[in-house]
């Protein structure tokens, strides 16, 4: 029988105890490293906030079950290990209007209105490995009035100083956290709305191609400079990239030098084709790159009695379940792979799907498949290593 460590993972790999998360390579096998020195394969949940539980359909049952963050917490805790879940991963959640508005990444953004990420405090409550964002800039896919800042000047030095020294300084010896993310899908390509770097604007494509490398290049020095000045424990996990919209290759030269891993939102068609087009978009970034791969938001969805609009070619949350499956099975045993982060926990009118219910009733066909999945991960991944 296996054993497992304090951080949810199978002991029979084992590496130097250091007191914090890192990376080996070990026989071409990328992995991380749990503070124990114990291979960890991060199986995390994004979007994991009370504020779902705040609408009017479900405020009741917040106060009667939980009645304080700290137990709601708790609980979730609780659930994530329980459904063999063993990282909190991106923890902003989209949270105004309804599904029928919502932002289209390839036509039209809106403003989503986001809850805020957790404290230091709720990390301490929660008791399990932990993912933190640095939002650098405001320039995600999703975000209706982007801002480019000038990753050339004073003041985004200054800022990104503020930044590192704000957010690490409470996390620098955290034997939990596993590292920063910085913007959710940003938009290194054109944005939606027509707008860009300054500097980029009126530059002809071979133009453009050389500007973009020094604007990103700027970008993950300036930032990752000060994170490391704050916190030279954690690793540095990087934007979380829109693989479905593509990431260009000036960008990806230019994070090598500064970043860990590459982390990369990918949201695959539920089938074999849209599997292996994944495997072989992510696999073509990490060969360029050389650098580990998260898959740091990957998530499915179906109707359901609060959200009957949201419609794919999954029928139902059995579905569901078997397309998580498959989806991962692709790139389980993927030398460069570390692991995902699911979208997402409780489902809510404007996101529109979970491993919850609106009433916080887990989808039982979803979740018990995807359970006993989660739980054989390291058996599946290191029997042919």
């Amino acid at each position: 029988m296996s054993k497992f460590s304090s951080y949810g993972e199978d002991e029979k790999r084992k590496f130097q105890a250091t007191g914090y998360f890192r990376l080996e390579q070990d026989h071409e096998k990328w992995c991380l490293v749990d503070p124990e020195g114990n291979a960890f394969v991060t199986i995390g949940v994004n979007h994991a906030d009370e504020s779902n539980l705040k609408y009017d359909h479900n405020f009741e049952i917040w106060k009667k079950k939980y009645g304080s963050r700290e137990n709601w917490i708790k609980g979730l805790s609780k659930d994530l290990k329980d459904w063999g879940f063993n990282t909190i991963g991106w923890t902003g959640d989209y949270i105004s209007g309804d599904w029928g508005i919502a932002l289209d990444w390839f036509g039209d953004p809106i403003n989503l209105g986001h809850s805020t990420s957790w404290s230091a405090a709720d990390y301490k409550y929660a008791d399990m490995p932990y993912c933190l964002q640095i939002r650098v800039a405001e320039f995600e896919d999703w975000n209706g009035q982007p801002s480019y800042p000038d990753v050339f000047s004073h003041e985004f030095d200054m800022y990104c100083e503020y930044l590192a020294r704000s957010i690490c300084a409470d996390h620098t010896e955290s034997k939990n956290l596993i590292g920063y993310f910085l913007v959710d899908i940003p938009a290194w390509l054109p944005h939606a709305s027509g707008r860009d770097f300054e500097v980029l604007k009126d530059l002809n494509e071979k133009e453009r191609s050389s500007k973009l490398f020094e604007v990103a290049s700027k970008y993950y020095e300036t930032i990752t400079k000060y994170i490391r000045k704050y916190d030279p424990n954690h690793l540095i996990l990087g934007d979380r990239y829109n693989g479905n919209k593509g990431i260009p290759e000036e960008v990806l030269s230019a994070m090598k030098p500064y970043v860990d891993v590459l982390s990369v939102q990918y949201f695959t068609s539920p089938n074999e084709e849209g599997y292996q087009k994944m495997k072989k978009e992510l696999s073509s970034w990490q060969k360029f790159t050389g650098k580990p791969v998260i898959l740091a938001d990957i998530g499915n969805w179906c109707q359901t009695c609060m959200n009957p609009n949201r419609v794919s070619e999954i029928k139902d949350q059995s579905g569901r379940a078997a397309d998580y499956i498959d989806s991962l099975s692709v790139i389980l045993d993927e030398p460069w792979f570390l692991g995902w982060h699911w979208c997402a926990h409780l489902e809510n009118k404007a996101r529109g799907w979970g491993i919850k219910d609106p009433y916080d009733e887990p989808y039982h066909d979803f979740i018990n498949p995807v359970k006993e999945f989660n739980k054989n991960v390291y058996k599946n991944i290191y029997q042919k290593v």
